[in-house]
């Protein structure tokens, strides 16, 4: 007998043999288990709940900060000063004006440091803030060098040529030599000068007394109209010394040591020129110039 007679008597469908039913894909398993699906849906609850704790912050921070800048806390209240032994803390400080009603964290610096630099004893000037409302100055002055003669006035000199101020009777405590020649006007309009090459003439003069004080003390006056030829006068003596442009401590040592001979035989001098070597030249009141070895 043969197997298709034998299906049939068992009651089964001659089209079932040998043919495989087709699958149906309404029973297929899911790609992504729901084990998966809990995971991905904690994640991004935990992920939101991060972003939503960190736009807080970002917004209580902002609060935050704006709340502190438009506080009174940081309002300038002090200013601290350095260095000043002229300038008084209130002359500085008017110099600020208007800076205590500035916010510490937004003061243009540069601004209020030109100002304090108009004054002509400030040299330079550093500042920085500290807070909550402290604002501090660190200044270098500037020191006369000398009292510059201009006809009937005296001006206060720098070592960098700046004209600090007139002279007066609150400078009386500056023991400084009078210097002519040094300042000049450019018009009657305009203040006062002082010449590049004269400044630095009398400079390199008095620096270099610093070596012998008591020469010093001795001086009354200098003359730099000739920027090439240093003129002094000393206290009780008249006679013009011509010191040139150098060695102004050796020819002063010249003078000293001759000056007596000198007025042993001349009943009067107009002036002595040191600028040579070998000779020292005289000029007597009165009569030409003479030539004195030393």
């Amino acid at each position: 007998m043969s197997p298709r007679s034998a299906k049939s008597r068992r009651g089964l469908p001659p089209a079932a043999s040998g043919v495989a039913a087709p699958a149906d894909r309404r029973f297929r398993r899911p790609d992504i288990r729901p084990g998966t699906r809990k995971k991905i849906g904690q994640l991004a609850w935990r992920l939101g709940r991060a972003f939503a704790v960190i736009g807080i912050t970002v917004a209580v921070g902002t609060w935050a900060a704006r709340a502190l800048l438009e506080s009174s806390l940081l309002n300038v209240r002090n200013i601290v000063v350095h260095g000043n032994t002229r300038l008084t803390t209130a002359e500085v400080e008017s110099l600020l004006e208007g800076i205590k009603s500035e916010r510490i964290l937004s003061i243009d610096f540069e601004a209020y440091r030109k100002r304090v630099l108009d004054s002509p004893w400030v040299a330079d000037v550093s500042m920085r803030r500290i807070l909550p409302s402290t604002v501090e100055l660190r200044l270098v002055e500037r020191v006369p060098m000398a009292v510059a003669r201009l006809g009937p006035q005296l001006y206060l000199v720098d070592h960098a040529g700046v004209i600090m101020d007139e002279f007066g009777p609150e400078y009386r405590d500056f023991d400084l030599p009078i210097v002519d020649g040094l300042v000049r006007t450019v018009s009657r309009a305009a203040p006062p000068v002082a010449e590049a090459a004269r400044v630095q003439l009398t400079g390199r003069f008095l620096d270099a007394l610093d070596a012998r004080p008591d020469f010093r003390r001795r001086i009354s006056q200098v003359d730099v109209s000739n920027a090439h030829d240093l003129v002094v006068i000393l206290d009780g003596d008249p006679a013009a010394l011509h010191l040139g442009e150098a060695q102004f401590v050796e020819r002063l040592k010249t003078y000293f040591e001759i000056s007596q001979t000198l007025h042993d035989q001349f009943s009067g001098v107009e002036y002595v020129d040191l600028r040579f070597d070998e000779r020292v030249y005289v000029r007597p009141h009165g009569r030409a110039q003479t030539a004195v070895k030393k």
